[in-house]
């Protein structure tokens, strides 16, 4: 049985519309850039192929060539991605989740990016702190959520691997569930906040299994299906570039599919997980016990106490005490 209201998490969507739409242009910007990159380097190759009378060959090297390029690009702006988009959404949502007024249209996104910076005053700051909590999330669900520690069957076979990776997968919006419960909770220090948050969700890391599989099954069907409905179009684009066709149709499609997941579907999964997370730890504190389990499976987690011990709210700015 699941632990969220997938109408409370439709009517959160809506009172977000705004944001949701700024993140559809985001992501579809994103995706507009990865086609004319993919189609500018398929137009080159082709040329270049062309003398050698290989202009098929080209287009495709070229082509591939170009769509790489579009991926280091995406590479380089995570950072951004993360404190402007995805923060910024989870700040207008927490805002609905405790009953706040946010306003709409433009302003919902320029109020979200107001409480991100009041949070996390740079991007640098919130981005390393993220990668400290998947960090530690990764070591402890490869420790307490391997298919082995449930079933005695080998570790090595196949079957295992697969299971494994598809529950590291159901919990991927767990470092974003975190950064909601510090704009909920209003974290004077994010450090010793998120080691809380991460003791809280380890001793209810069950539930959070049995409800991320819920969503994952939920998430990547519905992306699945788009994937199969912008497949055709994606087709007839990848026909006008030049000895492009073939492998590229099918990674632009994904591509594609990829886009409206992040800006679309991702958002549906990240506040259902966020609205189990507020349900299941309200009232609990964080046990000695599992915290002392977090700190055996990861250095990581050890490394947010002591940055926990030296930041100062007062004196020390985020990009001081990162050093």
């Amino acid at each position: 049985m699941k632990d969220f209201n997938f109408r409370e998490v439709l009517g959160l969507m809506g009172k977000t519309f705004p944001f949701l739409v700024f993140r559809f242009l985001v992501y579809f910007g994103i995706t507009l850039g990865f086609i004319l990159v993919t189609g500018i380097g398929a137009g080159i190759g082709y040329g270049v192929g062309s003398i050698a009378r290989a202009g098929a060959a080209g287009g495709m090297i070229g082509g591939l060539i170009g769509f790489g390029v579009a991926c280091s690009f995406v590479y380089l702006i995570r950072e951004y991605l993360l404190y402007v988009v995805k923060a910024g959404h989870i700040a207008v949502l927490v805002e609905v989740v405790d009953g706040g007024t946010i306003p709409g249209g433009k302003g919902q996104i320029a109020y979200a990016q107001e409480k991100v910076r009041e949070r996390f005053v740079e991007s640098s700051f919130l981005f390393g702190l993220d990668q400290l909590i998947k960090g530690i999330l990764r070591a402890f669900n490869r420790t307490f959520l391997s298919v082995t520690s449930f079933l005695p069957v080998p570790g090595k076979s196949g079957l295992v691997k697969l299971i494994n990776k598809v529950i590291n997968l159901s919990l991927t919006y767990l470092d974003e569930v975190i950064l909601a419960y510090l704009m909920k909770t209003r974290a004077e220090n994010p450090w010793a906040s998120s080691r809380t948050a991460l003791v809280l969700y380890a001793q209810n890391y069950l539930i959070f299994l049995k409800n991320a599989a819920w969503l994952t099954l939920f998430i990547w069907g519905l992306t699945f299906a788009v994937f199969l409905v912008v497949l055709g179009p994606v087709a007839v684009i990848v026909g006008i570039f030049p000895g492009a066709a073939g492998p590229l149709t099918l990674i632009l499609a994904l591509v594609l599919a990829w886009g409206i997941k992040q800006a679309v579907i991702e958002p549906i999964g990240m506040t259902a997980l966020m609205q189990v997370f507020f349900k299941v730890t309200r009232g609990q504190v964080a046990h000695p016990e599992w915290e002392a389990k977090l700190e055996a499976v990861s250095t990581k987690f050890n490394e947010l106490k002591q940055k926990a011990q030296g930041w100062n709210h007062v004196q020390d700015t985020p990009q001081q005490t990162e050093k």
